[in-house]
């Protein structure tokens, strides 16, 4: 099975994203598919917060599940918020949402946890697991 994910993060902690994926590909026997958006992607260049929303959601429609970095960071992204809100009400069937805290935090967004189906610690089994029970 190859999952299809995204992952909800901040471009100004993208060292976190970059070793969430580290992390993933650590796992032997787990495939999966990044549509996250590429700090290069023009996605960034919308003329507007609609047209930025709707390549949001576009970004994201193809996933099984959306993965959000949880650090406190999360609660002051807009565009993380509305990830993390397009993901429960933007699509027919909400997509599974799992919270990763990141190494070192202590703390996490209030948003998040309230958002998260399942909450787990910075290391490849936790996450893999949860992605697992998550997507069926």
């Amino acid at each position: 099975m190859i999952y299809h994910i995204f992952i909800s993060h901040s471009w100004s902690y993208g060292s976190n994203y970059s070793n969430l994926v580290k992390l993933l590909r650590q796992s032997s026997g787990f495939v999966f598919k990044d549509y996250s958006v590429p700090k290069d992607d023009p996605i960034h260049n919308a003329n507007n917060d609609a047209q930025l929303r709707q390549a949001i959601r576009d970004q994201t429609g193809p996933c099984s599940v959306v993965i959000v970095l949880a650090g406190v960071y999360a609660t002051y992204g807009k565009w993380m918020n509305e990830e993390i809100a397009l993901a429960k009400t933007g699509f027919d069937k909400a997509k599974p949402t799992i919270a990763v805290r990141p190494r070192g935090n202590e703390r996490i967004s209030q948003t998040v946890r309230d958002a998260a189906d399942r909450l787990v610690g910075w290391n490849t089994q936790s996450v893999v697991r949860a992605i697992r029970e998550v997507v069926q």
